[in-house]
């Protein structure tokens, strides 16, 4: 099965880079080799205020982490999802409780019943691509490579 588009266009992606700065990472992991790690550690150093939330770690990147999305108590801006597809409708109905204003599921992640859930909760859901990505493509940082000798 193919991914099908999330129909934002490029001035859409780039509007949501630049408005919104606070951004749970769902998934962040330690290890410093995986797209859950180094993704929110650009994103930082690209300003982002960076929010782990993982279960099974205390800390990431010096930041505490959080068991879910309702134990953080700030506002959230962006849930960025790096989950399988299967975990993602329940993680759309915490974003939705904790009022987010987009749902972004990383490269290679779709569920339509989580987008229907966050459509369905008024917020913008994006689809299948990376953050790190579409900010290098859209607004222009360092590039890809030299991210891992950061």
């Amino acid at each position: 099965m193919s991914i099908p588009s999330d129909g934002l266009s490029d001035e859409e992606i780039k509007e949501i880079l630049e408005k919104f700065k606070v951004v749970a990472v769902v998934g962040m992991s330690k290890d410093p080799m995986k797209p859950g790690h180094y993704v929110p550690k650009f994103l930082l150093r690209q300003g982002y205020k960076i929010i782990p939330v993982n279960p099974t770690i205390d800390e990431v990147l010096g930041l505490k982490s959080y068991p879910n999305l309702l134990e953080i108590s700030e506002d959230v801006d962006i849930v960025n999802v790096f989950r399988r597809p299967e975990h993602t409708p329940e993680i759309a109905e915490e974003a939705v409780k904790k009022r987010a204003k987009v749902l972004w599921l990383q490269e290679g992640i779709y569920s339509q019943q989580a987008v229907e859930i966050a459509k369905k909760g008024g917020l913008t859901v994006v689809w299948n691509r990376c953050m790190m990505k579409e900010h290098s493509r859209l607004i222009g940082s360092k590039p890809y490579t030299t991210l891992r000798r950061l």
